[in-house]
């Protein structure tokens, strides 16, 4: 596979001379390059790619961004200018999804005043979001390490799971866990949610401390490289009572039954309601949220496993399944995988057992 300024120059360049693209986000601009700086612009040619860095970042993008040439600016818009110039470049696509309107007059104006036509609708976003759908081999790998780093920290927290001690003590652990084993730092706010707290499916770990018969959800993730990594485990601290293994049996049957079932050419709001009706047979209103969404170079990408979206699958997404059942004030279980779409199925990444674990 193409590496990704080749796969986006295909798409909209495609050879024409006189476009380009500009992509202004900190996350895009790493994802094409590697390279991450809260500052900076990419720009695209037919024939070239530039990251405009100014002396903050310069010397470092120089030894490690790829799949461009590092150009330093004091003037941004005169250095962008001479570049559009140098390559004969008349019509430039510019990402809009995070571009303030001053921002976008600014383009226009200097550009336009080069005789430079600025395309400021999301023909270069959705491309974009197509393009990151779907990921290469180098991305699932990487994922796959990211995951490795949550799968052991779901290993290690389980010993520390006794009475009394908090959400938050947990959450601290798994974190702390992490970034000692090699994570650059968490997916996301982790959630550790025990008891009653379980019900509430972005519950804030606190001061509530795990009892005898509880359930603890813990949802956690680590970021490495760029990547990121999203699962999802309830355990429970002691026997559980006869309703809470039937919730968790549901849960559990609902989420295997999307492995089962996903597939290239599911549409993906089919798959939600394959675990949405498992659930709602049994505890109609108790699964609120969509069953899962895509995964990578953000926590919360394209597509979404939800009754609205009809995105069909491909080869190549990595897309969550994370099914749950939430009684108010009593508890909540939720199991979530990450699923990489194959050929002719999925393959979850996550390795983690989710069979009921009783401490």
């Amino acid at each position: 596979m193409k590496n990704p300024v080749e796969r986006i120059r295909d798409r909209l360049i495609a050879g024409d001379s006189q476009k380009a693209v500009l992509v202004f986000s900190e996350c895009n601009r790493r994802y094409f390059t590697e390279f991450p700086s809260d500052i900076g612009i990419l720009l695209i040619t037919a024939d070239e790619a530039y990251l405009l860095q100014d002396f903050r970042y310069e010397e470092a993008a120089g030894y490690s961004a790829k799949n461009c040439k590092v150009v330093g600016f004091k003037k941004i818009y005169e250095t962008l200018c001479e570049l559009l110039e140098k390559h004969g470049v008349k019509q430039v696509y510019l990402e809009i999804n995070k571009l303030s309107v001053s921002q976008a007059r600014k383009f226009e104006k200097e550009l336009g005043g080069k005789g430079i036509e600025v395309v400021l609708d999301e023909t270069l976003d959705n491309a974009i979001k197509d393009q990151r759908m779907i990921k290469s081999p180098e991305e699932v790998k990487k994922i796959e390490a990211s995951q490795a780093i949550t799968d052991a920290a779901f290993e290690h927290i389980l010993p520390f799971i006794k009475e009394g001690v908090t959400e938050r003590e947990l959450a601290l652990e798994i974190e702390f866990f992490m970034r000692k084993n090699g994570a650059d730092g968490v997916a996301f706010d982790l959630i550790v949610a025990a008891g009653k707290s379980g019900s509430q499916c972005h519950a804030v770990p606190s001061q509530n401390t795990v009892q005898k018969g509880d359930f603890i959800t813990m949802d956690t993730g680590a970021l490495l490289d760029g990547y990121h990594s999203d699962m999802t485990r309830t355990v429970a601290l002691g026997k559980v009572s006869d309703e809470q293994r039937r919730v968790y049996e549901t849960v559990l049957e609902a989420q295997l039954a999307v492995i089962n079932a996903v597939k290239p050419g599911m549409v993906c709001k089919d798959v939600d309601k394959i675990a949405r009706d498992i659930i709602e047979k049994d505890y109609p209103g108790a699964f609120g949220h969509g069953l899962g969404h895509g995964v990578g170079f953000e926590i919360h990408e394209w597509p979404a496993f939800s009754s609205k979206d009809e995105t069909v699958c491909q080869e190549g997404m990595v897309i969550t399944d994370e099914p749950g059942v939430y009684l108010p004030a009593q508890y909540g279980v939720r199991i979530e995988d990450m699923l990489l779409i194959t050929a002719d199925g999925c393959r979850s990444l996550t390795k983690s057992p989710k069979e009921l674990i009783e401490l």
